[in-house]
This record gives C-alpha cells, structure tokens and sequence, in this order.
C-alpha cells in the first residue's frame, strides 16, 4: 500500500509569490537595461575599467533578470505525459545559469585588472564619480525592490537574479572609491584594486547559488531537509518496524519530495495503515516535505539490500 500527498493550499500560496517575482523582474529588468547603457557609454568615456566592469556587469543583471523571468513564466506550464512534474526545474537551471556568468565575468574582470597593473591608462575620475553615483542609487533601488517584494531568501532562480544586482551595487561602491582616490590621491592602482575586491565578492555568491544548483539537479538531500529527522519521524510510529530504500530531493525551490518502503506488521488492516499514512503526511509537512509517496510492505517483501536502510527496528 502506498501514499501520495502534494500540499494543494502550499501551491495557491506559492502561485501569488511567483506573480510577485515576475512583476519585479520585469521593472528591474527595464531599468538596468536603460542605465545598462548610459554605465557602459560612460565608462568608454571615462576609460575606467571599474566603471566598465559595472557597466558590463550591469549588463549581465539586465540578462539574468531576463533568464530569471522566463524561467518563472516556463516553469508555470503544467505537466505532461512526458514531463510529469511540469516545468519547474527551469528555474533551477536559471539559477545554475546565472551562477555559471557570475562567475565567468569575475575571472574576465579579474584578468583585465591584473593587465592594469602593469599598464596603468589614464582614468576621468570625475566622470566615473558622477556615473558610479548613478549606478548606485538605481542598484540600490532595485536591489531594495526585489529584496522586499521578491522571494530572495527561498526561491533559488530569484536569489540569484538578486545576487546579481547586489554584486553590481558593490561594482558601484568600488568605482566610487576608487573615483575619491584617484581623484584626491592620484592613485590610478585603486581602479584595478577596486576591480578585483568586487569580484571576490562576486565569485562567492556564485559559488553558492552554483553548488545549490547542482545539488538539486543531483537530487542531493536538500539543505532544508534533516535526514536524520525525517527518519526518526519515520520510525517513532509503532507500527513501522523499519525503513528502507528512502530518498529525498528537490523538485524545485519550493517542493521537497520524499519516498521510501516502510515495513509493517502483516496484522495491520487497510484501515490501520491509512491511519498510519495520514500521521506520517502530517508530521512531515513540519518538516518541509510537501511531495511524499510512501510504500508499505511487510517483512517478507523482497527489497534489494544495497539501498539505503535505516537500521532502525521496532519490535
């Protein structure tokens, strides 16, 4: 006998975060694109490499946004025959999309600013102060923006779009500085050094939405989710002798799944188990699984021996 149970009320409740999301993309996105060009204009003018590389990197946002937005609309299709959870791991790629370009920009941005070092250009620090104070003013609105009205802290493919724009609002904090100091100090090493701070900054967002990424797309436990716990809540029923074969994953940002084959006694009646089943559901929606199927068997039903067992048993 087996259960399967998706929280229905968790959905209409996620529908109305996504509608959010969307709407913010789709402002953020229009702004960055439209000061994307006045950042990369200028910073030719200004011949700054910290003012090109937000400009550039603000490009990239306008981008990601837009990779973020669509996967939102995408994963909203139902699913099909052929595709029986939907579409939602597209946001999942969207993030993994995002944290690869994060990525790939800070290590372009990084070699340019070494090249810098050694050949330092004249830099129009005034220019570059007026333009980065530009930046920043629209980053941080925008920044604001998505952090309030979006789902930044759960929704993976949104962390993402965001940490982009956060990365581009540091960008615009170091052009800054590295203005004051060329401009009072004459320093024109500060550009490059600037350069290359923002882009550690960068690296370690993409590095984290980058490994969330790919745990999901591995079907790894995911970091929600304690193992340990969820067996425990398995196994504290009487009923269940024990567990076996059992997996969690993360079909996307918002549903955690979980099957397994629980052994019971061949005592039980059909109406013991469901019992059973609707106390197990119960407990692990705490635990933020919200997708489960559930096997009963007893004690004589063959299992393979290599799966993950629990060694936990009632006797």
């Amino acid at each position: 006998m087996s259960t399967h149970h998706h929280d229905h009320a968790h959905s209409h409740a996620h529908g109305h975060v996504h509608t959010n999301n969307k709407k913010i993309l789709l402002i953020s996105f229009i702004i960055i694109a439209l000061f994307m060009l006045v950042e990369i204009i200028g910073g030719f003018l200004a011949n700054s490499l910290a003012l090109l590389s937000d400009g550039f990197h603000m490009f990239s946002d306008a981008l990601s946004l837009l990779v973020a937005l669509i996967a939102f609309i995408y994963a909203e299709k139902h699913a099909t025959v052929s595709k029986t959870y939907g579409y939602k791991r597209f946001e999942v790629l969207a993030a993994l999309f995002n944290g690869v370009t994060l990525f790939v920009i800070s290590i372009l941005i990084v070699i340019e600013a070494i090249k810098r070092f050694f050949t330092p250009p004249e830099v129009q620090s005034k220019e570059m102060f007026v333009i980065s104070i530009l930046g920043l003013i629209v980053n941080v609105v925008i920044a604001l923006l998505m952090f309030k009205g979006g789902d930044t802290s759960h929704n993976l493919n949104m962390r993402g779009a965001f940490l982009h724009v956060l990365g581009d609002l540091f960008g615009s904090i170091g052009a800054i500085v590295a203005a004051i100091l060329i401009w009072t100090l004459g320093w024109t090493i500060a550009d490059p050094i600037a350069s290359i701070l923002v882009s550690v900054i960068i690296l370690k967002s993409a590095y984290g939405i980058a490994k969330s990424s790919l745990n999901i797309l591995m079907e790894g436990t995911p970091t929600d989710v304690d193992l340990d716990i969820v067996i425990q809540t398995l196994t504290k029923n009487i009923e269940i002798q024990s567990v076996h074969d059992y997996h969690v994953w993360t079909i996307s940002n918002d549903m955690n799944a979980l099957s397994c084959h629980a052994v019971v006694p061949d005592t039980l009646t059909v109406k013991d188990c469901e019992q059973l089943l609707k106390r197990i559901e119960h407990d692990l929606l705490h635990l933020n699984i919200q997708h489960m199927t559930i096997q009963l068997e007893t004690a004589n039903h063959d299992h393979d021996e290599t799966t993950l067992c629990t060694g936990v048993h009632h006797h």
